[in-house]
């Protein structure tokens, strides 16, 4: 029992040296037994390898343990915890440098801790650098160091962790990667500061071709420069996503930012930089995205209806009453105007999402909501029960509310056309 050692590892060590807040902490045992820890009073949860809980504050502490490739994709393992397994062996697993850190259970941020790869030489240096050559061994890696890079804005990858990546993608590797956990690594990457980084790194290292094709084809491809000064379309996607985080947007959103042109990249050679239609064909893709990795279903909803509606957002500012609630309709705004508010964030993103605009003001959102808010005032309950005493059945008592709603935003629209 005297040869147990308990250590904070990884993110908690990273974020205390940078002087970042600490959310959570990992904890890894060095020379215990599973009986052993369960004397202590700690709860088995691990299924794959040996993960207790501990008895008063439930944080997990997983025993210490070394991991052999044995199959393709990133659950092809075999795990091996014993109290023979090293600190210095546990820590070789790890995917980064700047993760590959343990310190003592109290320790205050400074001093000794135990960095047997250099981890605290690239914190300083900004980078994020491989620990060894089992980072090849988990394709998930290659996402974690998109994610990282958009948590950390200003790291650089390094050039051999690069091309260890472009190695592992070549390999077939990212194509053994499950839809659930691509879909995690990449919602993460959107919530982070930079997340238009994730897809500069996964471009990069060829992943986002594997990954995100629909995304990838998008680089190059040229649109009318009166309404993209920057021209080329994943330029502006990733402004848009900039956009985004600068709004501290939430998932939903950044989501639906990121799918939002996907149909530029279908456009037929002979009619660029025009992308007539394109809207319906980002719709599409959109949706095929989503089924593919599993999107959940209020990100994949939202992304729909930016994909199909954010051209017609964008000139709402001409559109009648009638315009409108048809809008309204098409967009299920009066069900559901939460969703449309987020909808109008991301188009609102979409519009600064450009060289020269990032700073431009747009009026649509505003009016838009507040055409949309003179339509839920409508009492329905009245209006249908003026309809049923003119006799009016089913269909006839929804158009009777509609026109309300559509006279509503009419009388809003006479007194502030703005």
């Amino acid at each position: 029992m005297t040869s147990l050692q308990i250590l904070t590892v990884g993110g908690a060590v990273r974020d205390q040296l940078l002087g970042r807040p600490v959310n959570d902490r990992d904890w890894v045992v060095v020379g215990a037994t599973p009986e052993q820890m369960q004397a202590l009073g700690y709860q088995p949860v691990g299924r794959d390898f040996p993960v207790f809980l501990h008895p008063e504050t439930h944080e997990e502490y997983a025993l210490a343990r070394t991991e052999r490739k044995s199959g393709r994709g990133y659950r092809g393992f075999v795990v091996q915890a014993s109290p023979d397994v090293t600190l210095e062996e546990d820590l070789a697993r790890r995917d980064l440098t700047i993760n590959a850190m343990a310190a003592p259970a109290e320790w205050p941020g400074s001093g000794t801790l135990s960095d047997p790869y250099g981890g605290q030489r690239d914190l300083e240096a900004r980078v994020l650098r491989h620990v060894t050559e089992a980072f090849r061994e988990d394709p998930v890696r290659i996402l974690r160091v998109a994610r990282f890079a958009a948590r950390f804005a200003d790291f650089s990858v390094a050039p051999e962790t690069l091309a260890l990546m472009r190695e592992m993608v070549a390999a077939g590797e990212a194509n053994d990667l499950v839809a659930e956990r691509v879909w995690q690594e990449l919602a993460r990457g959107l919530m982070e500061a930079a997340p238009e980084r994730m897809f500069e790194v996964l471009r990069d290292c060829g992943a986002l071709e594997v990954l995100l094709p629909e995304l990838a084809r998008l680089w190059g491809v040229p649109q009318r420069a009166e309404y993209h000064p920057e021209v080329d379309t994943g330029v502006h996607v990733m402004m848009v996503l900039q956009q985004a985080a600068r709004m501290n947007a939430p998932l939903g959103v950044r989501y639906a930012c990121l799918v939002h042109d996907l149909g530029k990249g279908t456009t037929a050679a002979e009619v660029l930089p025009r992308h007539i239609g394109h809207e319906q064909r980002s719709a599409r893709l959109a949706w095929k995205i989503g089924e593919r990795l599993r999107v959940p279903g209020d990100c994949r909803d939202l992304a729909d209806v930016v994909a199909r509606e954010h051209g017609n957002i964008h000139r709402s500012q001409d559109l009648n009453a009638a315009a409108l609630m048809r809008l309204f309709e098409r967009c299920d705004a009066i069900r559901q105007p939460r969703r449309f508010a987020l909808a109008l964030m991301a188009c609102e993103c979409d519009a600064r999402g450009r060289l020269g605009l990032e700073e431009r003001e747009y009026p649509q959102r505003a009016r838009l909501q507040a055409a949309l808010d003179q339509a839920l005032s409508v009492s329905t309950a009245e209006v249908a029960a003026q309809a049923m005493a003119q006799g009016r059945t089913g269909p006839a008592i929804g158009a009777a509310v509609a026109h309300a709603r559509t006279q509503a935003i009419a009388h809003w629209l006479a007194s502030d056309p703005g």
